[in-house]
């Protein structure tokens, strides 16, 4: 059987330690959270991923601004101090334009059986594979077809967390009975068909295929270097594994 290698979406995991009262505190839930995750894969190998300023599709949001409605308020001053012992205790790392749910999707192609850790639920159920949720401690396991169905619902709902409009009153349900009613009658067309005449129904054929274009590149997690090259110029470079050391008594007793 093959050893999973662990790739980790780690913005999350300051979030979840930045408000504890002592930056040591916060640095041990850090460690508990690493070895956790590596302990439900029964694994000792991982890359980890954070995510560095502002990404590319800032740039691509023109009908509303992109990730626009968040609270963007000081952080707490121990924020920079875990994110930098990411870095150096645990090998996370970064590439500009990119996020850290684009990172782990696009660095499965350097593993031969890759695990995704995130809370994220654009990269739990967009993204196909077995996925551990670090925020409830579950595996999600999601298909090629849940993945496929999740980036559609995701195109006519948009996404509030990121300030996504998609279509205006559409919600959970009007979207999951759409792709219900395409699944029952193929003469519908496959699916990204049908979303685009929805958008060109609502907004006309022209806005209502630039509102598509857009609301895509926004939604859509990118899973290949080829694709992240087409969106940002980088070519990102081979996979850096990192990996646990078993210690010997003198190393843990000195």
């Amino acid at each position: 059987m093959k050893e999973t290698t662990v790739l980790i979406d780690g913005d999350s995991l300051i979030y979840f330690e930045m408000n504890k009262t002592t930056l040591e505190e916060a640095l041990l839930g850090i460690d508990n959270r690493m070895h956790t995750i590596l302990d439900a894969f029964k694994a000792t190998k991982w890359a980890g991923f954070l995510t560095q300023g502002k990404c590319f599709r800032y740039e691509r949001a023109t009908t509303r601004p992109y990730k626009g409605n968040r609270k963007h308020g000081d952080k707490p001053i121990i924020f920079p101090a875990i994110k930098e012992y990411l870095r150096q205790e645990w090998g996370f790392t970064h590439f500009s334009q990119l996020e850290a749910d684009d990172l782990v999707a696009i660095y499965r192609e350097d593993c031969d059986h890759a695990g995704i850790a995130s809370p994220d639920k654009d990269v739990l159920y967009q993204v196909p594979g077995r996925h551990f949720n670090y925020r409830t401690a579950e595996f999600i396991d999601t298909s090629e077809e849940d993945a496929e169905r999740f980036l559609w619902k995701q195109m006519l709902m948009g996404d509030s967390t990121d300030g996504i409009l998609g279509l205006p009153k559409v919600g959970e349900k009007t979207a999951d009975a759409w792709l219900n009613e395409l699944a029952e009658d193929p003469r519908y067309g496959d699916m990204g068909s049908f979303v685009l005449k929805k958008y060109q129904d609502k907004f006309g054929n022209h806005e209502g295929i630039h509102r598509f274009a857009e609301t895509f590149k926004l939604v859509y997690i990118l899973k290949t270097k080829e694709e992240a090259y087409l969106e940002t110029s980088i070519a990102l470079p081979n996979l850096i594994i990192n990996e646990l050391t078993i210690k010997t008594e003198d190393d843990l007793w000195g």
